[in-house]
């Protein structure tokens, strides 16, 4: 007997579906197919919010290399993440998706209908998300995303979309794939190998998969538009500098340079200009940036299902991954003092003097032994038993799910012994309490020894976690019947707890490395507990009426928050091949764990533009001395314990017309609102404000012009080493007034077939970014975010595919066109790029298939020059070129 299945899918409670109903050819009739999706089974895929599937043979089909990059493709998936080759991230060993833009903590992942366990590290330091790097593609049957706010049907989270990820139930005998690529460009260089299968037995089925897989980083220094940071006439980066502090004046550095000219391939020299006298090299900053990370996996799965009569089973999956990731940012920089202000008083020369010095791959053996490190481990396990009550259509189900996540980051510093490497022993303070010291030419100015950089470096360990747990208890059936069909109920119960805790090496506190700040656990935990239920209602033939309920509370260790979410959906059929149909939910979410329980987190951003001193200095953004500097602006962050929820509504309408089940075409508007929304302040929005309110361009008396003062803080003019200069952004969370965002998709296929030349699948999906404002104060003035410079979200998005099968042949070519985005200095819009991806397969015998995948055929690199190195958006486009993989596969 086949059981019935509660996934919790995409479709869910709103009983939604792929909504693309198929017509028979010859009798006009709909095809009639069991949703196992929903709570409520039902025949026929419409449903009253659109679905979008990818299944497993999709994802190898259109070139995708793993799931993460299957979905950050999807139309919906218009928001900016940074990625892997974003550089100075929290989290560049994981990866994130944005529906609709708005953000990743507003997106739910469900690992076969039920929630999984955050990434330990928060997205940005403060948005919990779940990583998709570690679902092993070899068992993915398919991935649902529902295409519009849930939360009444699955509460926390589920704002700007669902995703379902369904791993296979069954399988048979055993399947080995093996997949080996490259980049044309050097670098990126990977295998992978997957082993799966399965077994039945009498009453116990057995499903198994393992993958494992190697990537090779690609380092900015294999690119060569980004090899040389001076290309486009940009200074090059300082190696060895000696800075006056009371006077700003360079001193001359000598034969400095000369002594240090072999370093950086040999490309270290002076560099003199009115402003500036420095030994410098073009090659520094791409010696050090991966724009992909290096990658090394193990994920395997199991999967059980034991019959215990015609009525009742026992299941259970487990999912266990291992990863380690690496990747590098920027090299070992030393500069005098830098725990003290930067600078000293050298009693050798009787002046204040600022010294810096670059450490170069040749110094250290390898720039590779500064990559920082993450190791991580997930596991995942459920398992419970699901039934049919006998001699009726009711079903239920009882589950336990598990997960827990532990990330390891091991980062290189520099020992606190570094400013006597350089300067000698320290020979007290002055009466500022500035240090003293009496320098030697020494090491600073000469090439280090692999021995010598071993004495000053070490490394930092932190350990992260984070868990969750949850029992459900669901049951579906009919309740009476109507004379269009069955009312039918389902409910669902859930209770469960979930927490973090991030751990910084003791070391940093002690004093042990260079530079640091402090740096605090922080952690938490908090209970939840949620009811919920949904009617359907055939008010009459063609009429159907979807009402959905559900209230959420979570509980935290000395305060509570609770809301009830509801929900509609309406589908009207006036002809057998056209749907209307539409849905409104209101929405809740409860704050990021991260966003309460920080205590505080420091960083830096990777870049940031000055905009006050610009306009102070009278200069051109376009030409500041002031823009975009490396390494930005010092921030501050702390966590909010006094954070409401978040609040909302969601609607949308469309039609499906399908006038056979070969073509259809489906049209929905979307329509989302949050308030309340819990969100950092942009460190980059903040500066520019600022400069505007001294400019006396925004009103300074306004909440908005004094709060950003506040957050903004600045060295006073009279400081000896850069007056005037930021500080440090202080950009706590805040409950900002309103976000909205709105916008229409269009989805359809089309498949025919000829008498010679075989079979075509053509699919296409578009989506259009119609509105979307925000607002960070009430009173304040809406922010249109699709003419905002600072907002790189795609205002449209486009992928279509063409799949030709012939004979043993299976061909697809995916075509994705990518909107306009703002370039980095703000003067106008990049022009929209499409991509090309291509794989095609060659079935050798029942048993055995070959395959050849090319992503980006054409070898297209988008190019921004506006914004200096690395002359590309990062995080918007990758900088890779052409890729490609071969693939072997053989069914034993």
């Amino acid at each position: 007997m086949a059981y019935p299945h509660f996934t919790l899918s995409a479709l869910a409670l709103a009983l939604a579906g792929q909504a693309l109903p198929a017509l028979a050819d010859s009798g006009n009739t709909l095809d009639s197919v069991t949703v196992t999706g929903s709570r409520i089974a039902r025949a026929g895929k419409e449903g009253a919010t659109g679905v979008t599937v990818l299944t497993g043979a999709d994802i190898e089909k259109q070139g995708y290399t793993n799931v993460y990059d299957a979905l950050n493709n999807l139309a919906q998936n218009t928001g900016f993440t940074q990625g892997a080759d974003f550089g100075n991230t929290f989290t560049p060993a994981a990866n994130a998706i944005s529906l609709r833009g708005l953000g990743p903590n507003h997106t739910l992942t469900l690992l076969n209908g039920r929630r999984i366990a955050d990434y330990p590290v928060a997205y940005e330091g403060s948005v919990n998300f779940v990583n998709l790097a570690n679902i092993p593609a070899a068992m993915i049957e398919r991935i649902e995303v529902l295409n519009g706010g849930a939360s009444a049907i699955y509460g926390s989270d589920a704002i700007a979309g669902v995703v379902n990820v369904i791993l296979k139930k069954k399988a048979d005998g055993v399947t080995v794939n093996v997949k080996a690529g490259a980049s044309e460009h050097h670098g990126g260089e990977n295998l992978r190998l997957q082993l799966s299968g399965g077994k039945s037995w009498d009453k116990l089925n057995l499903v198994y998969a393992l993958e494992l897989s190697q990537r090779n980083p690609i380092w900015s220094r294999q690119r060569g538009f980004m090899a040389d940071n001076t290309v486009n006439g940009a200074a090059p980066t300082t190696v060895w500098s000696q800075k006056d502090v009371k006077t700003g004046k360079f001193i001359d550095p000598g034969a400095a340079c000369g002594e240090l000219g072999g370093l950086y391939a040999g490309s270290v020299r002076a560099y003199r200009t009115s402003k500036t006298n420095v030994c410098a090299s073009p090659l520094a900053k791409a010696s050090y940036w991966t724009v992909q990370t290096a990658n090394q996996s193990q994920n395997g799965y199991l999967s059980l299902n034991y019959a215990l009569n015609d009525h009742l089973e026992l299941f259970g999956d487990a999912l266990l991954a291992f990863n380690h990731s690496e990747n590098n940012t920027r090299g070992p920089s030393w500069t005098s003092a830098g725990g003290n202000g930067g600078y000293f008083l050298n009693q050798n020369s009787g002046r204040y003097e600022a010294w810096s010095r670059l450490l170069s791959p040749e110094e250290m053996g390898g720039a590779s032994r500064y990559n920082r490190k993450w190791d991580d481990v997930a596991a995942n396990l459920t398992f419970g038993l699901r039934g049919a009550v006998p001699d009726s259509s009711w079903s239920y189900e009882a589950a336990y799910n598990a997960s827990i996540y532990t990330s390891q980051n091991i980062a290189p510093r520099l020992l606190a012994n570094a400013d006597s490497f350089f300067l000698g022993q320290q020979q007290g303070v002055d009466a500022k309490g500035v240090p003293i010291y009496a320098p030697s030419a020494g090491p600073f100015n000469r090439r280090l020894s692999q021995a010598e950089f071993d004495s000053i470096a070490g490394r930092s360990v932190s350990q992260n976690k984070s868990w969750l747990q949850a029992l459900s208890l669901s049951g579906s059936g009919e309740l009476f019947k109507l004379p269009a069909g069955a009312v039918k109920l389902a409910g669902t119960l859930e209770w469960g707890s979930q927490g973090f805790s991030n751990d910084p090496d003791p070391l940093i506190n002690q004093g042990a490395f260079y530079n640091t700040s402090p740096a605090a656990h922080a952690g938490g935990t908090r209970s939840r507990q949620a009811a919920g239920g949904e009617l359907y209602i055939p008010v009459f033939k063609q009429l159907n009426l979807t009402l959905s309920g559900r209230y959420d509370r979570y509980q935290l260790p000395d305060s509570s928050a609770g809301k009830f979410t509801y929900g509609a959906g309406l589908e009207f059929r006036p002809l057998n091949t056209l749907l209307l149909r539409g849905s409104y939910a209101t929405s809740f979410r409860a704050p990021d764990m991260n966003y309460l329980f920080l205590t505080q987190s420091r960083g830096y951003y990777s870049s940031s533009t000055d905009y006050w001193r610009c306009a102070q200095a009278g200069q051109p953004l376009a030409s500041c001395d002031y823009k975009s500097m490396s390494p930005g602006a010092d921030y501050v962050k702390n966590g909010n314990a006094e954070l409401k929820p978040e609040n909302g509504k969601s609607y949308g309408f469309g039609f499906v017309w399908s006038p056979s089940s070969s073509a259809d075409i489906s049209v929905d508007y979307w329509d989302i609102a949050i308030n309340d929304l819990v969100t950092d302040l942009s460190g980059d929005k903040l500066l520019r404000d600022e400069a505007l309110c001294r400019a006396g361009m925004l009103d300074a008396s306004s909440q908005l012009c004094q709060d950003t003062l506040r957050r903004v803080q600045r060295n006073p003019d009279s400081a000896l080493i850069n007056p005037g200069a930021v500080k440090q952004i202080v950009v706590n969370p805040i409950n900002a007034a309103s976000e909205r965002t709105s916008g229409f998709d269009i989805a359809g296929k089309l498949r025919w077939r000829t008498a010679n030349w075989g079979g075509f699948l053509l699919k296409a999906n578009y989506t259009k970014v119609l509105k979307h404002t925000y607002q960070q104060f009430a009173g304040d003035a809406e922010k249109n975010m699709l003419n905002d410079p600072e907002n790189t979200d795609w205002p449209d998005k486009l992928d279509t595919s063409l799949t030709w099968d012939i004979g043993p042949w299976s061909s697809t070519v995916l075509l994705t066109r990518y909107g306009k985005i703002p370039k980095a200095d703000g003067t106008g819009n990049l022009t929209p790029t499409v991509l090309a991806n291509f794989s095609t397969q060659y079935q050798w015998n029942k048993q055995t298939s070959v395959g050849l995948i090319v992503n980006n055929v054409l070898d297209t690199i988008k190019r921004d020059d506006t914004s200096g190195w690395p002359y590309y958006p990062v995080g918007s486009y990758l900088p890779y070129g052409r890729q490609w993989w071969v693939e072997l596969n053989h069914k034993f």
